[in-house]
């Protein structure tokens, strides 16, 4: 008899607070203690409620994997360390991303409500997920988040022979007034792997200067493509490079050089961080920078809108109103996405929570 679960036909619509606590079960079946499974989840559907599928509950297969390889801890013994107020270095025991990030973040805060401003560096943890969540999470304190992550090299680099550096990113968060936060949450590649591998699956040729082969050669054929390249070129290689420095060589956990050298440890996966928290009211009035942020996000929008746009949009605006309406009627759930989680659920004895509908 056959108990694998039938493919889901179209998308598969899910309120938001079941999906949140289906996909916290599989965690928590998967090793992670409740409050760390519940966090980690938090950070997939925050992610899917906002459109970036690629870091949404898609993930939960590939994250039970990682701690059952052990590659992930699910009881890591996380420390910080500190030898100046406004600065500290969490050592994460390679937990899982959102459990490392979320703690650094809280202590970020914690750190800049007393001085103003306050930077936390991550080292050792395991696949951030969307570092845009992090930062959100400072900005809804009232604080300004910023944040860089860096990673095993996947990327090329201008000049370089095949994968040098990583698909680094940045985010940049910034609290309004009576808007949605201005959230920029982008990565140093032209294009992520995830699109190369849809590219691939879908036979759809990839856009001019994206990506490359194993060798480093540019190429538009997706079945050839292996890694992305830098966004702007000498630009995005520079900026991974230097977010190599800020956070990796910075924390004392050199990534980039590791990689390179002859030590197969340098192959094994992490990753770091670095987070900084800045108070508004150290630099004046809180309460008339939130202000301020509204009028020149007001400005933007009133700007001539041209020929052929849909509109004039700040970075975040559009992904804060599609996580408000996917908040009110359901996270849509890819049909392959939605068939790994059955079958994981399957297997650790978690029962799935009833869809909405089908999302079409």
């Amino acid at each position: 008899m056959n108990d694998t679960p039938a493919p889901t036909p179209g998308k598969t619509l899910v309120h938001t607070e079941d999906l949140l606590e289906f996909a916290a079960s599989l965690l928590e079946k998967g090793g992670l203690g409740a409050e760390d499974a519940r966090t980690t989840a938090d950070v997939f559907v925050w992610a899917a409620r906002r459109g970036v599928d690629s870091h949404g509950t898609a993930r939960v297969p590939a994250y039970l994997d990682l701690l059952a390889k052990g590659v992930a801890n699910a009881r890591p013994e996380i420390t910080v360390e500190s030898t100046t107020p406004a600065a500290a270095v969490l050592d994460a025991d390679r937990a899982p991303g959102p459990v490392a990030l979320t703690a650094a973040a809280k202590e970020a805060v914690s750190r800049a409500r007393t001085h103003g401003i306050a930077t936390v560096g991550v080292r050792r943890t395991v696949h951030t997920g969307a570092i845009g969540y992090y930062v959100s999470k400072i900005a809804e304190q009232g604080l300004v988040g910023i944040g860089f992550v860096s990673g095993m090299p996947n990327m090329g680099y201008t000049g370089v022979k095949g994968a040098a550096v990583a698909t680094a990113p940045l985010a940049v968060a910034v609290p309004a007034g009576s808007r949605a936060p201005l959230l920029l949450d982008m990565a140093t590649a032209t294009v992520a792997l995830g699109r190369i591998r849809q590219a691939r699956a879908s036979g759809t040729p990839l856009p001019e200067g994206a990506a490359a082969t194993e060798d480093g050669t540019p190429t538009t054929d997706p079945e050839k493509a292996v890694m992305p390249l830098p966004l702007g070129g000498v630009k995005g290689s520079g900026m991974s490079l230097a977010f190599e420095l800020l956070t990796s060589v910075l924390v004392g956990a050199p990534i980039f050089s590791s990689f390179h050298s002859d030590d197969p440890q340098g192959r094994e996966h992490r990753q770091n961080a670095l987070l900084i928290a800045v108070d508004p009211s150290a630099f004046g009035d809180a309460g008339e920078f939130a202000e301020a942020v509204d009028a020149t996000l007001g400005t933007l929008k009133e700007l001539p809108v041209a020929e052929g746009a849909a509109g004039v949009f700040y970075p975040g605006e559009r992904s804060a109103a599609l996580s408000a309406e996917r908040g009110r009627s359901g996270v849509p759930v890819a049909p392959k996405v939605w068939r790994e989680l059955l079958e994981r659920a399957q297997v650790l004895g978690v029962v799935p929570p009833e869809p909405v509908g089908d999302a079409g």
